[in-house]
């Protein structure tokens, strides 16, 4: 079982909840955090998570979820509603990058995440929630690729080749329609040309005869 899978079954499920997306990541700038914090546990991995309540109304919460070593247990250390979310930064608009931010109204945390492209799943997903279930005052997202803010990139890229595609087809069709017009218009040209000349050469060949 994948660590997002047994962070489903063992943090959310129990709840009734459901994961959308998870992220692992480690923070840009250390953070000194006292030895008791931690519970004297030593190094740890953290997963940023997303989830809904399988109960309407639906409530979405962003979780920080931390595995420490030597332990396979995953322990939910802090969790805020969408609607305390309040900017997502996602560093470089012109590239992939695994860096971003996330700012509540009570905490701000800058994050690496284990690759650009987990980092672009996550905010691409984390974006298509907040549209859906945030209130009103929906959180900003600044700094992010427009491909991570218009759905899901990966049908529109698909839905973009077969539109492409259709449109080179009916292109190549028109061009063949009208190479074969021209064709048929010169066909029927010289057909007329040669039915007139069969006239002339009949009308001549009778005349001579006359």
């Amino acid at each position: 079982m994948s660590a997002k899978s047994a962070i489903n079954k063992e943090v959310f499920t129990p709840h009734d909840e459901k994961m959308l997306a998870a992220v692992q990541v480690r923070r840009r700038t250390k953070k000194k955090i006292p030895f008791l914090a931690t519970g004297g546990q030593g190094d740890y991995m953290t997963f940023i998570c997303l989830s809904v309540t399988n109960k309407k109304p639906s409530h979405v919460s962003i979780t920080k979820v931390k595995q420490f070593q030597g332990s396979s247990a995953f322990t939910k250390r802090s969790q805020w509603t969408i609607d305390q979310l309040r900017q997502v930064n996602g560093i470089d608009p012109n590239r992939d990058c695994p860096e971003f931010d996330l700012m509540f109204d009570n905490a701000f945390d800058q994050w690496i995440a284990g690759s650009a492209g987990e980092k672009c799943t996550f905010v691409q997903i984390l974006h298509h929630t907040c549209q859906r279930y945030s209130s009103p005052r929906k959180p900003e997202f600044v700094n992010c690729q427009s491909k991570l803010l218009g759905g899901n990139s990966i049908l529109h890229s698909a839905a973009d080749s077969v539109t492409s595609a259709v449109q080179k087809a009916s292109q190549a069709l028109n061009e063949r329609g009208e190479r074969l017009g021209r064709a048929e218009e010169r066909t029927a040209d010289m057909r007329n040309s040669a039915e007139q000349f069969a006239v002339t050469a009949h009308k001549l060949a009778m005349k001579h005869k006359c």
